[in-house]
């Protein structure tokens, strides 16, 4: 049997009596009777100071109601808040509670590089039930949502928690009753929708964390590299093979993927290090924060060359110019290409990762794209071609490694 989901409802309207508590009632109700685990906090009902009257929050006595709290929030996996917007954010209760609650060695810790945290509340899941007298696209389009991105982004993405999901209702003053009850089925739909909801994130955050992890935006340079060997072969008087062009480069691709897969899984360690990741340097930072596991990796290895075995005996099968010795030769081109991390040669552990990856990205593209339509590799012209752009390719590769020097040479990795 699953496990119920763990829901904290937490309403940060001052009032008692007001239509946030109402709201927070029906998403209460419909996650209940959805089989959810469902604990509330009327912060209103709370007895604690909303003000921060010390240099750190930490210094404060923390009063029994806001332990409470954290112990809510600790046992929590989705947290709802339910609060008007007010001079276009939430009121000075929740803000304050939010205070003294989200305090660092709490919900976040502090580190000596002030562009870096830990998040510490990571793995929660939240939603927020906001009602406001402004039209919900004047909020939105006009003023630009402050209040929902101060909560969303700074303040419970800042901690770890996300995705935030959002629900505003209004303008909630001149809204007739019929319009109220819709609302509060809303929210009550909303409740009752909540497993659903997340299994779907999940699968959304999963798929987005493979296209992450294999790291897209390097494999256009290769794609262009293997078109110019391709169509360089068309200029020499060969036939071009469309089949051939497109199975040779899904090969081209496939290896990159094992390669850049392979590095994320090898280089873990540095890449938890390196606080100076970017989008062509660090890693794609998955693994580090979970996104995926080691297992699913090693299993994306093994998928992706299962399919290159059959792509490679597909296009090895046709009839063409293509033979064993050009197996062997685009096979330990391959082996170069995954090398750059996997065991026995490492070359990026040994100084060796920028030429490789620099002849990998040029030269040996532009041979491969040549040779799968020629299957000719002692032709100069695709070895011609390939030098300048090894020459262009190699100064960036560089570049991009300086500001993963620190984190991997503090693993044994030597870049230039």
């Amino acid at each position: 049997m699953r496990e119920a989901i763990r829901v904290l409802v937490v309403c940060g309207h001052p009032r008692g009596n007001s239509f946030c508590h109402a709201l927070a009632d029906a998403y209460a109700e419909g996650a209940g009777k959805a089989g959810a685990d469902v604990r509330r906090l009327d912060l209103q009902a709370l007895d604690f100071d909303i003000h921060v009257r010390n240099h750190s929050p930490n210094q404060q006595p923390c009063e029994p109601d806001i332990a409470r709290a954290r112990e809510l929030i600790t046992w929590a996996q989705h947290i709802v808040f339910a609060y008007p917007t007010w001079w276009g954010t939430m009121p000075a209760l929740l803000k304050g509670f939010l205070d003294r609650v989200l305090t660092p060695g709490y919900a976040f810790d502090e580190t000596e590089d002030p562009s870096v945290w830990v998040r510490l509340l990571e793995g929660r899941t939240a939603q927020l039930l906001v009602t406001m007298d402004t039209p919900p696209w004047v909020y939105r389009f006009i003023y630009g949502q402050p209040g929902h991105n101060a909560m969303r982004k700074a303040t419970l993405g800042f901690c770890g928690i996300e995705p935030v999901f959002i629900n505003t209702f209004g303008p909630v003053k001149p809204a007739s009753e019929p319009q109220r009850l819709s609302w509060l089925e809303k929210a009550r739909e909303e409740g009752a929708g909540l497993a659903r909801r997340l299994a779907l994130q999940r699968f959304r955050d999963k798929c987005l964390n493979w296209v992450r992890i294999l790291r897209l935006q390097f494999y256009p340079m290769t794609w262009v590299a293997y078109t110019l060997g391709a169509l360089a072969a068309s200029q020499g008087g060969a036939a071009f093979s469309s089949v051939r062009y497109w199975l040779g480069y899904a090969i081209i691709f496939l290896v990159e993927v094992i390669t850049v897969l392979c590095n994320e899984y090898i280089d873990y360690d540095s890449d938890r290090r390196n606080g100076n990741a970017g989008p062509f340097n660090g890693g794609s930072r998955v693994l580090v924060e979970g996104g995926l596991s080691n297992k699913e990796v090693r299993l994306g290895i093994l998928a992706a060359g299962i399919i290159l075995a059959v792509v490679v005996t597909i296009l090895f099968s046709l009839p063409g110019p293509l033979g064993a010795l050009d197996l062997f030769l685009m096979g330990a081109f391959g082996v170069l290409a995954v090398g750059y991390t996997f065991p026995p040669l490492k070359l990026s552990y040994r100084g060796l990762g920028e030429l490789d990856v620099g002849l990998t990205h040029s030269i040996f593209v532009i041979l491969c794209g040549y040779v799968i339509q020629t299957g000719q590799w002692g032709d100069p012209y695709p070895w011609l071609l390939g030098i300048p752009l090894f020459f262009a390719t190699l100064p960036s590769i560089i570049l991009s490694g300086i500001p993963d020097h620190d984190a991997d040479r503090a693993v044994g990795k030597r870049t230039a």
